[in-house]
């Protein structure tokens, strides 16, 4: 029979695992017995309330794991050894947590720990929760729940609009594209062309690019809103048949999808005759392979079909010859999930919140050597020092080196951009591109050398091997960096990456080629220093050049 659990909060209300006093099993009705010590006080945020027949609990310890032929020394017991425990938490500098009238024997097992610096409140200012504001509510993808906070208010009110009229007020907001390239909806609607074709609304919900983690938070906590500005958007392109391509390893996020439709289809915002309105919409969503290059829009397009994903040759373009040869409008999920909000608040409040050509706001995805990683929704325009602030400052004894604005296939920026405008504009003006906001911050004990040759592992391995540069460039570039990692490199083998990328650059039929050179150049215009350095032998090589086979 198991022993019976008992589960505290900690910092963060990150929940503990303790377990009862004795080790019989079976319920326990006395009261607890004394052994010296009073039991602990009621928690201060308690998220879990136990039974009042469990007895006092005490915090299990790992285990020491002892190899063959080695004595792994006794550890002794805290309560048995007072001073050794008190001399512990001062030279760490800590203090045990007392309870208020509580005897020195009841301290209870936490230490208070000097946690991360509150932002400022000028930075605070910066948080501007609009798509993510539901987040946080229990069940917020219900569709119950999300009626309670303004769901399908938007649709009823889209709905009164003309198409025509709905795609100008599109245009009016300046609201521009969540995928990467920053183009504005309401022209990429308005180049559907009104010839009396059957249309398509086709969702991208492809999200694979390293460091890019904001599309699924947002399908697994709000799936509704996509759902609603789906129907949004394929009423103003006339579109009765819609597609989500979800990517094949988001297994929980398809469900919640899936989920929402069947939900939304019920209560009549799918389906025949959406609220009276006449219009029809079927969604469907469709789970991917996995495969990196279907996140291109032709290639998700042909994948799609039930072909194998590969990019298409343009012109023509998929707004006229897409999904099956007919008018397709491609958008990325942040793109379709901002819709209701701005049909709701209008065209004016959410130019209001951005900068000038960048309006409204954008989730900031923060990884790497920061104490908060996650996601953060600010307006655009929000600068880098000011995420760092809000994540809670670089990791103790970290400084920041370099970082990638939106994601690897972007290019990396130096500390010097700290205090960029990370908007469209702004980030293309420093030299790289907005892309998907995902910020990986990289300090002064990561090496960008290593950094880049991880990442053209990764698209060397994806490229769908249709196009030579791409095939061949990636494959060989990737041989070149693991011959100076591993000590053997030359000068001349900087030329041979960039010459490299110079082809690469522009010869292939979509952006992955394109991408795969960003890291590369970039990182030899900022740091070419770390790159001499192993050349030089003064950097230890990363490995041995036998193992991988460098030539």
């Amino acid at each position: 029979m198991p022993r019976r659990l008992r589960l505290r909060p900690r910092r963060h209300r990150q929940l503990r695992v303790l377990r009862q006093y004795g080790r019989s099993p079976g319920p326990r009705t006395g009261p607890p017995a004394q052994r010296g010590q009073a039991a602990h006080p009621v928690p201060r945020s308690a998220a879990v309330h136990p039974p009042r027949d469990v007895r006092p609990a005490r915090r299990i310890r790992r285990r020491t794991r002892s190899r063959p032929g080695r004595q792994c020394p006794r550890r002794r017991h805290p309560r048995r050894s007072p001073a050794g425990r008190r001399g512990r938490h001062h030279r760490a500098g800590l203090r045990p947590h007392r309870a208020a009238g509580s005897k020195r024997g009841s301290e209870v097992s936490r230490v208070t720990v000097p946690g991360p610096r509150r932002p400022s409140e000028d930075v605070l200012n910066k948080l501007k929760p609009v798509i993510t504001k539901r987040w946080l509510s229990p069940g917020a993808w219900r569709r119950d729940v999300y009626e309670q906070l303004d769901g399908y208010k938007a649709l009823r009110k889209a709905l009164t609009y003309e198409p025509g009229d709905l795609i100008t007020f599109m245009k009016d907001s300046g609201h521009r594209g969540r995928g990467g390239a920053g183009f504005p909806v309401g022209m990429k609607w308005q180049f559907v062309p009104d010839d009396g074709q059957e249309h398509y609304l086709v969702v991208n919900a492809d999200e694979g690019e390293p460091g890019t983690c904001k599309d699924l938070p947002l399908m697994m906590n709000d799936p509704h809103s996509v759902i609603e500005g789906i129907a949004i958007a394929s009423y103003a392109i006339k579109a009765n048949r819609a597609f989500v391509y979800v990517r094949g390893e988001a297994v929980h996020a398809a469900r919640r999808l899936r989920g929402a439709v069947a939900e939304a289809k019920e209560a009549g915002y799918l389906g025949k005759d959406i609220l009276g309105s006449g219009f029809d919409l079927e969604v469907v969503i469709h789970s991917g392979a996995g495969a990196y290059i279907c996140g291109e829009e032709t290639a998700l397009l042909d994948s799609l079909e039930g072909k194998r994903g590969q990019p298409r040759l343009r012109p023509p373009f998929p707004a006229t010859h897409g999904l099956y040869q007919k008018p397709t409008c491609i958008n990325n999920v942040g793109t379709i999930a901002a819709v209701p909000h701005i049909v709701l608040g209008g065209a004016e409040w959410w130019k209001s919140i951005g900068s000038e050509n960048s309006a409204g706001t954008m989730i900031y995805s923060l990884s790497g050597r920061v104490k908060r990683p996650g996601q953060y929704e600010c307006s655009m325009g929000t600068t880098l020092a000011e995420l760092i602030e809000l994540a809670g400052g670089m990791e103790d004894g970290h400084e920041l080196k370099f970082f990638t604005p939106g994601g690897s296939s972007t290019p990396m920026l130096s500390a010097e951009h700290v205090d960029v405008p990370l908007d469209f504009d702004n980030v293309s003006k420093a030299g790289s591109i907005l892309g998907t906001t995902a910020l990986m911050i990289f300090s002064d004990q990561d090496c960008p050398v290593v950094a880049c040759w991880r990442w053209l592992k990764f698209y060397q391995h994806e490229s769908c091997g249709k196009c030579t540069p791409c095939r061949e460039g990636n494959y060989w570039m990737v041989r070149v960096y693991e011959r100076i990692l591993s000590g053997t490199g030359t000068p001349a083998d900087l030329k041979l990456l960039t010459d490299a990328c110079r082809n690469l650059l522009g010869r292939s039929f979509c952006g992955l080629g394109d991408g795969a050179t960003s890291c590369v150049t970039s990182s030899l215009k900022y740091f070419k220093q770390d790159y001499l350095d192993y050349i030089d032998g003064h950097k230890q090589p990363l490995f041995d050049a036998v193992q991988i086979g460098a030539h």
